[in-house]
This record gives C-alpha cells, structure tokens and sequence, in this order.
C-alpha cells in the first residue's frame, strides 16, 4: 500500500511539473469555417511539441479591430495573429511583425508565388498563409437550368442580373443573388471595390484624390443596391461572408459570389443542402475585367511583442505545412483542405479529383492583379479589393457604413457616395496625400 501511495505522489508531481513546464501561447482567429477546423486539430500540433494553445475565436471586423489595436499598441497580447494580405506588408514593413524562418522541410518555395509576394517585404517571409483566395461565383445549375437561363465561365454583371431576376421570380422563397452587403473594409467594403473596379473604378486617382464620388462609383453603386434590393435576400445589408454561408447551404441562394475558400463548404454534403447542385463561375466584368477578382491570404504571423517566438513558429510552422494539409485530408477528405497556398496541393491528382473547384479556385488567385495596373485606369497603390495604406482601414470602413446605408434604403446613393467622398478627402488631407 505505502508502495501504491508512493506511485501516485510521484505520478501526480510528473503530471505537475509537466503542466508546470508546458508553454501556451495565444492565437486570435477569425471565426471561418477553416479556422474552426484548425481549432478541433490543435491536439495533434501540442501532442508533437508539448505546445498548448489558447484559441480568441472572433468575428472578422472585431478580429481585425483587436488585432490592429494590439499591434499598434505593442500590447503583446498575442502571439500569433490572424491578419492578411493587406497588413501584411504594412505591418511587416514597420518591424511590428516577426520575421518567419522556417526549416528546411517546410519548403517556403512551394507556397503560390502570388500568395507569397503578399506576404514578403523586401523577399522577407512575414506572414505564412493558412488559405488563399480569391473571389468567384458559385451558383445553382439546376435553378439557372430551371430559368432556361445559361452561365458564362466569364459572366458579365448584366448576365448575373438577367440570371438572378430570373431565378427569384420563378421559386419561391429563394433570392437570386446573395452578396456582402455588411459594413467593413474586409466585409462589404472589399465585395464592392470588386464591382467598383469592374465598372472601371478605382479608390484614388493618380494623385491620390479619392474617386467615391466618380460615375464609375455611381454607376457600380446603383447597380449593386438594385440587383440587392429586387433579387437579394431581406437584410442583405447585414450579411457578410458567414451570414451568405449558411443561406446558401440552406439553399435560399441562386448565387453567391463571394471568397473561393468557400466552395469547399457549399459542396460538403456535411454541411449543404444544396452540395451536389452547385457550380462555379469567374467573377463578373462589366466594363472590364480588371479588379473584378480579389486576391487575399488569411495568414498567421508573429508580433514583435510576442515573447513566445520559438513556441509560436512552431505553431504557424504546423498549421500551414504540408503535413497540415495531408492531416486534414486523413479527417475530412482532400476536398476540405485550405484551399490556394501551396503549388503542389493543385499538382495533386487526388485532389484535382476530388475538389471540382480546384482549378477555378487556382485560376482565379493567378488572374488576380494587385499591381498598379490592375484597374482599368491606372491607380497609385497596390492591392486589388484594397488599397495597401495605412489609412484605407479607416477610410474604408467608413465608406462601406455609407454604402451599408444605401443598400438598406436609409439614404440614396448619391447621398451616400458625396458622403464617402467628403470622409475620404478629409482624411488622406489628413495624412498628407492631397492638399
């Protein structure tokens, strides 16, 4: 019995000590169906190096509120953030973030160069990217059959009207077309610039003076409130990405255009009604093409306040390998891996057959133009549904609560675009643009 006594004081003091040495970091994330996922495998990365992680779950525009807080603040919070393309070179550019060096094995050359280039500043790696996307239309084949209606591989906006007019008048209860209409400059704010570019718009001139107030502007505007407004689904100025989601998987959607990322989750019989009745398109044009698909990474990268480096590359290491990839494969199927990071995932024959987004998806990231010909007229700034300065955050948060407006019908859209102009002109004044 003394024996037995003595066994388990020694088992009780290795378990505190195990607990006592154990390291935890920190991680803010976005609450994206990928994410989640991540969250359900942390087990495998802290079973491999003894590493715990504590999970901040947020929506995206109070995520990304926290996160610039906390960065700009040195608060040290975090460990590893959740940020993307657009802080990425801002943030990295500054020394606010820790450079990544990963091992050998990791092959940092296999990440998409495009996706890469967004994460690098002066070829140093910043950030690594869980996912990558850009943006596409996913659609109902047989309600588009159904309308005696056919989808382009390239649409056109007035095709997407034509097509969504058609869907809502002939079935009950379903909307033709579901898009971000929630305040933001990630949310509402990136779908929008989308159309804006496409309607041959751009967010600055050459000179930096803000064009809000352009007829390229007006003109992306009013078409966006009237197709929401006749064919959209009630609220459509509430919903953003993961309200979108769960409408179209309930099968309320005609179509959605929207993050690319998302196709795995509207063909996921797990969690779709509609799984095996769905399609893909590119992103519509209307006047052009250029910018009318976004191109963006959700990444996981280190701020220079975090004093837990090693534990936290480790981390960022095991989430966006190779061997991620194939764990979540073993647990889901090929289909449901992050999607647009890695070459080798689309030379993958598995899954190029299991994924029928697959080449859409990479098409799409790789005809995504964040240069400053990337717009129909010439724009001074990089980014295709952003612009990649400090202040386009704010201002473009701002903008999109007057769209947001707009598209609720609390005040027209001129109304809301002189307002967005006004906003704008004030603060790049502010920073020193314009005079």
């Amino acid at each position: 019995m003394k024996n037995l006594k003595n066994l388990t004081v020694a088992l009780f003091a290795l378990l505190f000590a195990t607990t006592a040495n154990s390291e935890t970091i920190k991680v803010a994330t976005v609450n994206n169906g990928d994410m989640i996922r991540m969250q359900g495998l942390t087990n495998d990365f802290t079973s491999k190096t003894g590493i715990n992680v504590e999970w901040v779950t947020l929506e995206e525009n109070v995520l990304r509120q926290k996160v610039t807080t906390d960065i700009t603040t040195k608060g040290g919070q975090f460990d590893v953030l959740t940020i993307g393309t657009y802080e990425v070179p801002i943030w990295g550019g500054k020394n606010w973030l820790n450079e990544l060096k990963f091992s050998a094995a990791y092959d940092v050359d296999d990440l998409l160069p495009a996706i890469r280039s967004g994460l690098s500043v002066d070829g140093k790696l910043y950030a690594a990217p869980f996912y990558g996307e850009s943006s596409m239309i996913m659609y109902r084949k047989d309600l588009v059959a159904k309308a005696g209606m056919t989808m382009p591989q390239q649409p056109t906006w007035g095709e997407v009207y034509d097509i969504a007019k058609a869907i809502t008048e002939g079935n009950d209860g379903v909307y033709g077309a579901c898009l971000r209409g929630k305040p933001g400059w990630g949310e509402g704010g990136a779908f929008i610039t989308t159309v804006a570019n496409a309607f041959g718009g751009r967010w600055f001139d050459e000179n930096w003076q803000p064009q809000m107030n352009s007829p390229e502007w007006n003109a992306a505007v009013s078409f966006y409130v009237d197709l929401l407004q006749n064919y959209g689904p009630p609220g459509a100025s509430s919903n953003g990405f993961n309200e979108n989601l769960a409408l179209f998987n309930e099968g309320k959607c005609g179509m959605w255009i929207d993050a690319t990322v998302a196709a795995s989750f509207v063909t996921n019989p797990k969690q779709s009604k509609v799984h095996d009745k769905v399609d893909f398109a590119q992103a519509p044009c209307a006047v052009t093409c250029k910018g009318s698909n976004w191109l963006w990474a959700w990444s996981l990268a280190i701020p220079g306040g975090s004093k837990k480096v090693d534990a936290a590359t480790k981390f960022i290491d095991w989430a966006t390998s190779k061997e991620y990839l194939e764990l979540v494969a073993s647990k889901e199927g090929w289909a449901n891996v992050p999607p647009g990071t890695r070459t080798s995932l689309y030379k993958n024959q598995t899954y190029l057959n299991e994924a029928p987004f697959a080449a859409m998806t990479l098409n799409a990231i790789n005809t995504a133009d964040p240069s400053f010909n990337g717009t129909l007229k010439k724009k001074p700034y990089m980014g295709v549904q952003f612009a990649a300065i400090p202040e386009f955050q704010g201002i473009a948060t701002s903008v999109s609560q007057q769209v947001s407006s707009a598209l609720a019908g609390k005040i027209s859209v001129e109304k809301a675009l002189n307002n967005a102009q006004k906003i704008a002109e004030k603060e790049m004044k502010k920073a020193g643009y314009i005079k």
